[in-house]
């Protein structure tokens, strides 16, 4: 293939990339502020009939019509002349869908087929705060919802799916016209001017070859034209004469890195026995930094054998610390598996983390996984020992989630990666409420927070709100599960009805239900310990600025 049309098909590439690039980000900027304009007037619209409609049920209620159903109706059907007022065209609508998928209420004729109704259904039962898809009425529709409890409605803002995107696309159109056009000028200017170019770039090429081909350094270019062309067969017979003083040169520097190299290998081999080799790989990127700390949100977990004191009073030395190091090796075995760092040992205890100093989207989630993984080996574990006739293990684990600094602190001489924080305390205080609560593992609410919607779905229930020793403030704790039953499900419905019953203040009530849920559970301590507070309670009612805290005076 002649050179030109290489020079054609390398720099032709090239234009259009650019002129693709620079399309493609005036085209973002512009898809962005349409969109995002668009989704900012939708958000605005659904939440003027969400005010509307809350202030019309708050009027029935402080006038005592909210039993009246005559009064629902009408709050219903003024709820559908404000929406129709501000609609905007003939293909928004904003309707309402009852639990059964009908559609008491809209702005305009509108009918959810049947083969539509339960993906429509699956979709709002979600509640997504965003934007959501589906076909309705045979159409695809964008819209957003709510759900109003009093009217038991899913009250939608929607429009065709074509029309909310009918200027994103135009855009989209005039953006792949004016590529096309602009590349196809670029091309035809490129070979206007490829021959010319051509002519003293084919001279270079062939007396590369001829360098390439015999070694020979004393080839030299003809300098044809005192322009562009001709400086860079200056500066290539200027880099040949370069060429074999450097050659020396660059056999030494090879050998030098390549020494380098493997002393790195051998001391990363030796210090991943004890620091993470993610930390290794932050150190030998940027040394001058291994001492500064920053602050991130991370997953502390805390575990910790329960009575260790009477187990080793039980066991020899030796027979401690073997069953000590198969315990520890499967424990820190999981953690690591799961993207966490052990940052310490504290006597039978583990300390890891999750979250620094690679960061990972799932963090939370494999600490809790982690924490169930480590229940489940245990089981493996004890039945070893009682195989080998030793004293079983039984673990409690604390995580808590949040913001905490994290670096090397100590000095040059000695230091460790580490992290410090108030979240690092809670979730020491965690490991230690699961004595208490009779729980193998507890988790903090910030934790339950960033899981609670991811997957897997991981069986949760609220124990209690507790104010830990050296905290004012109340925190929810939580237990968690691999899996339950169906009994234990049923039993945990319950429980969960008792909960919201009990920080309502409903404490009669809340006792039926954890009575209910206790007679399935049986000995479960958090049932019997909520019947117990609820039945005090219901007796001696707290003060009025009573929040659920439990304040507990042990650590």
């Amino acid at each position: 293939m002649r050179i030109r049309f290489k020079i054609i098909l390398v720099v032709l590439p090239l234009l259009i990339v650019t002129l693709f690039l620079a399309e493609a980000a005036s085209y973002i900027t512009a898809a962005n502020g349409i969109t995002r304009i668009t989704q900012q007037f939708f958000n605005f619209k659904i939440n003027e009939v969400q005010k509307y409609v809350r202030n019309q049920w708050v009027l029935l209620v402080e006038n005592n019509y909210a039993e009246r159903q005559d009064m629902v109706m009408a709050a219903q059907n003024a709820l559908g002349i404000y929406a129709r007022s501000i609609i905007l065209n003939d293909t928004e609508i904003i309707f309402a869908v009852d639990p059964e998928g009908k559609i008491p209420m809209a702005t305009s004729p509108l009918e959810i087929r049947p083969e539509e109704r339960e993906v429509l259904l699956d979709i709002l039962h979600e509640e997504h705060e965003g934007i959501m898809y589906a076909v309705i009425d045979g159409k695809e529709r964008v819209f957003k919802a709510f759900y109003f409890t009093p009217f038991r409605w899913y009250i939608l803002l929607s429009e065709e799916k074509a029309v909310f995107y009918q200027d994103l696309n135009e855009i989209t159109t005039q953006t792949i016209v004016i590529i096309a056009g602009t590349s196809l000028a670029a091309m035809i200017v490129l070979i206007c001017f490829a021959g010319f170019l051509t002519k003293p770039l084919r001279r270079i090429v062939k007396t590369m070859h001829t360098v390439i081909s015999s070694g020979d350094l004393s080839s030299r270019v003809e300098v044809e034209y005192q322009d562009e062309t001709g400086n860079l067969a200056h500066t290539f017979n200027l880099m040949i004469g370069e060429l074999e003083r450097v050659y020396k040169q660059i056999k030494q520097y090879a050998f030098d890195a390549m020494l380098a190299q493997k002393k790195e290998q051998r001391i990363r081999h030796i210090f991943q026995k004890y620091v993470p080799k993610d930390l290794i790989d932050k150190f030998f990127a940027a040394p001058e930094s291994m001492l500064a700390g920053e602050n991130r949100e991370l997953a502390i977990l805390f575990s910790d054998i329960r009575g260790f004191t009477g187990i080793s009073e039980r066991m020899a030395p030796d027979e401690l610390v073997h069953s000590l190091n198969r315990y520890f090796s499967d424990q820190v075995d999981i953690i690591m598996n799961r993207n966490g760092i052990v940052d310490k040992y504290i006597g039978d205890a583990i300390m890891a983390f999750w979250g620094a100093p690679v960061r990972h989207e799932d963090d939370a989630m494999q600490a809790v996984l982690a924490g169930l993984d480590m229940i489940e080996v245990l089981k493996q574990f004890n039945e070893q020992q009682r195989e080998l006739g030793k004293p079983e293990f039984h673990i409690g684990i604390g995580i808590g989630y949040g913001t905490v600094t994290v670096g090397n602190i100590g000095s040059e001489r000695k230091m460790d990666y580490t992290v410090i924080g108030d979240v690092v305390n809670l979730a020491s205080r965690l490991e230690g409420l699961t004595k208490t609560y009779q729980e193998e593992l507890l988790i903090s609410e910030s934790l339950y927070s960033q899981i609670k919607h991811k997957e897997p779905r991981l069986p949760i229930r609220l124990l209690d709100t507790v104010a830990v020793k050296g905290k004012a403030q109340g925190v929810k704790i939580y237990a968690v599960k691999r899996s339950i039953t169906v009994p234990e499900a049923k039993a945990w419905g319950y429980y969960h009805e008792g909960m919201s019953l009990y920080y309502r203040r409903s404490f009669e009530d809340a006792a039926q239900q954890f009575k209910k849920a206790l007679i399935i559970l049986h000995e479960d301590y958090s049932a019997e310990t909520l019947i117990a507070r609820c039945l005090a309670y219901a007796d001696n009612p707290p003060p009025p600025e009573w929040n659920g805290v439990e304040v507990m005076r042990t650590k």
